[in-house]
């Protein structure tokens, strides 16, 4: 709230003042925007988008994408060679280079990186520990052969490229080993530290973060050269009006999550210039399996019948979200298009008559308290009501509503989900795939998990899939398991987003790709 005041303050003082507009410093990127959801910035436990927006930008990953790139490039590793059967990867790092503290990037700080992750075992862990490592083999899977080249042992069946995939995640970000074990406390490897503080090589440095109100990078040299930009301040403003606002005014460069009219409002503005890009972040609801109601296949069925999709589609989220109902995005190999369900009210009482329910049940659901999902939610509650579902919606800030979700603590959810690396295996092994559904497991980044699914047969057609080397057959894999989760799931998959963002007409180079860790400001510039 203190930070939606500060922006209404400014951009109140800039209306009555009788300048033309004003202007942000010609060094500095400012970004309206909701960084609400951020968590933790060190790059082994970051798992939501600001966050990992954020690291995009600090940490150099071992494998990356470059932008407009459909290939996975080097990054740290600039080669690498894979044996025969798969099971060992030699990376071949570039020579030359450094971090921001000056230490030199070598093999020694992406064994520590990689280890560090298994070691700490946080939400995004499951993306390396899939390899077959544990907190007791990483230190012989992973080895330095001499300071430009790391062996990587690979003990389960995969398909290489699913592994070098993984390592352009955010968790493949490279850390300074140095400076993190400087700030160890009672051996967490650094890690209270670098949830607030960075150790990386990438074009900025983390100056601050202050959550609710601000996050402050500073440019740094990296193998991209030194950014334009000295410096990138992300504002935390959750209202789009406020963001419109400070847009006009000219108090910030970039305004990132204005909704449909706002930005209808802007085209044709001789001053701001809007920026479309496809996103692979998909929306869905999702219920608990532990409910004794929400978990009868009839009753889940009926939910699939109970959205307004096109509505929605065509009103409000005009523009920004189209129709998707599998778990994989379009535009990727292996993503399943077909869109079987419609707004069905009648099928809907049908289908919770037959599951005993013809006088209704009632639900809470848990959402953002911020666009669209407020409205999506809103939108959710009314057309259910028709078919008897008495919807409660519980609305937080992103960062108490993950919370929830990864304590198993929900009964529907409407949430979002972007791939962690672009592989169809990132959304399957999180949707279709729950290898143990016990309190124990705490597999808090799998969201079948979560939601206590547990269905042997996706499981195992998940595996196989990661396994297959044939890529015709892998993507009909992943079609299948597609096609299985809509018949049969507690998920209804809604959304995927077309991302728009205005920018002022003197700003070029933002670069936002398809996932939330393709973010970059490197190439950013003031005309």
């Amino acid at each position: 709230m203190k930070a939606f005041v500060g922006a209404l303050a400014v951009a109140a003082a800039a209306a009555i003042t009788p300048t033309a507009h004003a202007e942000t410093p010609a060094s500095t990127l400012v970004m309206a925007m909701n960084i609400d959801d951020i968590i933790s910035l060190d790059p082994a436990e970051t798992f939501e988008l600001t966050g990992g927006e954020v690291n995009a930008n600090v940490y150099d990953r071992i494998t990356v994408y470059e932008p407009g790139e459909t290939a996975l490039s080097g990054g740290v590793a600039e080669s690498w060679d894979v044996a025969d059967d798969g099971h060992t990867i030699i990376l071949h790092l570039r020579p030359g280079q450094a971090f921001h503290s000056g230490n030199p990037l070598t093999a020694a700080d992406v064994v520590f990186s990689l280890a560090r992750v298994i070691k700490l075992n946080k939400t995004p862990a499951f993306i390396f520990t899939q390899f077959g490592w544990t907190p007791d083999n990483v230190d012989q899977m992973v080895r330095a052969s001499d300071d430009l080249t790391v062996e990587l042992t690979i003990p389960e069946d995969l398909a290489p490229t699913l592994v070098l995939n993984c390592l352009a995640a955010g968790v493949g970000s490279v850390v300074d080993q140095q400076v993190a074990m400087e700030h160890e406390t009672d051996g967490d490897l650094g890690y209270e530290w670098l949830k607030t503080n960075s150790a990386g090589s990438g074009p900025f440095s983390l100056r601050s973060w202050k959550p609710n109100e601000t996050v402050t990078l500073e440019a740094q040299s990296s193998r991209y050269g030194t950014p334009a930009m000295e410096r990138v301040i992300l504002r935390h403003v959750p209202e789009p009006s406020a963001q419109r606002l400070l847009i006009e005014k000219g108090d910030a460069d970039i305004a990132r999550n204005l909704s449909s009219d706002q930005i209808a409002g802007l085209e044709g503005s001789q001053d701001i210039v809007i920026q479309t890009d496809p996103k692979a972040t998909l929306i869905y609801l999702q219920v608990n399996m532990r409910d004794p109601i929400l978990s009868e296949p009839k009753v889940r069925e009926a939910l699939r019948y109970l959205v307004d999709y096109q509505a929605m589609a065509e009103s409000f989220l005009d523009g920004q979200f189209k129709v998707h109902q599998s778990f994989w995005p379009s535009g990727f190999y292996a993503s399943l298009t077909e869109t079987p369900f419609d707004l069905d009210v009648a099928k809907a009482k049908a289908l919770l008559a037959e599951a005993g329910h013809a006088d209704g049940i009632a639900v809470e659901l848990d959402a953002f308290n911020i666009p669209p999902y407020a409205d999506i939610a809103q939108s959710v509650q009314a057309t259910m009501a028709e078919a008897g579902i008495d919807v409660s919606i519980l609305q937080a800030e992103t960062k108490a509503v993950y919370p929830k979700h990864r304590a198993r603590n929900f009964q529907m959810i409407l949430t979002h989900w972007s791939p962690d690396y672009l592989d169809p295996h990132s959304n399957a092994d999180a949707f279709a795939s729950n290898p143990d559904n016990s309190d124990e497991a705490k597999l808090a980044g799998v969201i079948a998990w979560r939601g206590a699914w547990d269905t042997p047969e996706n499981t195992e057609l998940t595996a196989a899939a990661r396994q297959e080397l044939d890529a015709a057959k892998r993507e009909e894999m992943y079609l299948d398991l597609q096609r299985n989760l809509q018949e049969d799931s507690p998920f209804v998959f809604m959304f995927q987003q077309v991302a728009q963002a205005a920018l002022r007409g003197n700003v070029s180079g933002f670069i936002s790709g398809p996932s939330f860790d393709q973010v970059f400001y490197r190439d950013v510039v003031k005309n």
